[in-house]
């Protein structure tokens, strides 16, 4: 059973704020490339209803030179409360994307300074910017200029290990302008490899008077309380630890308000859960959905006795039909 401070606790289950802005859950859902689509966000929004959640990453760059908005920018408008992620290296593209969130519905915008990706580093945008922090700078004024909600920045520790320039790259975000910043504890060079280096939030923690956000390694509600007490931090943001297991934000968002631990769903549970995100996504983006639910329904049938059969069959589902049949089967045998 996981435990933690009364102290902490009573930090912890307070509201936070992110400027003028107040968010009553310290847990918040990562924004995640091919993930955080609506749908998505719906299942992890069912368990946790009071937590930030994220779109997937937006180019700037597209949305100014293509008309419409981008389809990952769909937000529900019910769903609140919501930040639209927005990644580039042009300041000025970026000020209009901002514009463009918020009009969407966006409760903050964020700005990707940590993405690793090659096609996205190459563009200028992601990690690449702590390695360019005048034009980071300049990238955070501008959205700041550009919108009246709160401006975040996520970002990593540094380029390598050689290249740790998190602290005076930090201080610059919020001088800029920057109302809370989220930090995975890796460099660019690592990419989810090796763990992450909490102790970077510490130190990150201690320079800046705006919110900081934990993020890397958060795979539990043990984790999520070890890594706030070690780093101080006034929050964490789960990733990788919500792929097939929508139920992480909301476990931990509990404990932290209530001190208490919600059993884990059951094998059954999880797959009615993906049954759902399977039907789900083929409603709301047609045979595509399917294809893209593959990786979703591989991600939630694990820890069972015939999981890895169950698995490989779905992997190659071309119908949302066959896929229900597959899960409804297999929950029959369990």
């Amino acid at each position: 059973m996981t435990v933690f401070c009364s102290q902490l606790h009573q930090r912890l289950a307070t509201p936070l704020k992110i400027g003028s802005f107040e968010v009553k859950s310290r847990v918040l859902q990562s924004p995640l490339s091919g993930v955080t689509d609506l749908v998505f966000r719906r299942l992890v929004r069912r368990y946790a209803p009071e937590s930030m959640m994220y779109t997937e990453m937006v180019h700037a760059a597209g949305l100014h030179h293509v008309q419409g908005l981008s389809k990952i920018m769909d937000v529900d408008p019910n769903e609140k409360p919501i930040s639209i992620q927005l990644f580039d290296c042009r300041p000025d593209f970026l000020g209009e994307a901002a514009q463009k969130a918020v009009a969407e519905g966006a409760d903050t915008v964020d700005i990707n300074m940590g993405c690793p990706v090659n096609k996205i580093t190459k563009k200028g945008g992601g990690s690449s910017l702590l390695r360019e922090p005048e034009t980071a700078v300049a990238i955070v004024r501008a959205v700041v200029e550009a919108v009246s909600v709160p401006v975040t920045v996520k970002t990593r520790i540094g380029w390598s290990d050689d290249e740790i320039n998190i602290l005076n790259f930090a201080q610059r975000m919020e001088e800029a302008g920057a109302q809370m910043l989220t930090l995975h504890a890796r460099t660019r060079a690592q990419g989810y490899k090796g763990e992450a280096k909490w102790e970077w939030i510490g130190k990150v923690k201690q320079i800046l008077s705006i919110p900081v956000i934990a993020n890397g390694d958060i795979f539990s509600v043990e984790s999520a309380v070890r890594c706030l007490e070690q780093t101080g931090a006034d929050g964490v943001m789960c990733s990788r630890g919500t792929l097939g297991y929508p139920f992480l934000v909301g476990e931990i968002d509990h404990f932290l308000k209530t001190g208490k631990q919600l059993a884990p769903p059951t094998p059954v549970e999880r797959l009615i859960c993906a049954k759902e995100h399977l039907q789900a996504l083929w409603e709301y983006k047609g045979d595509r959905g399917v294809q893209q639910a593959r990786k979703h329904l591989a991600w939630y049938t694990k820890g069972f006795v015939g999981a890895s059969d169950l698995r490989d069959q779905l992997s190659r589902i071309e119908t949302v039909e066959q896929g229900v049949t597959l899960i409804d089967t297999a929950i029959a045998k369990l």
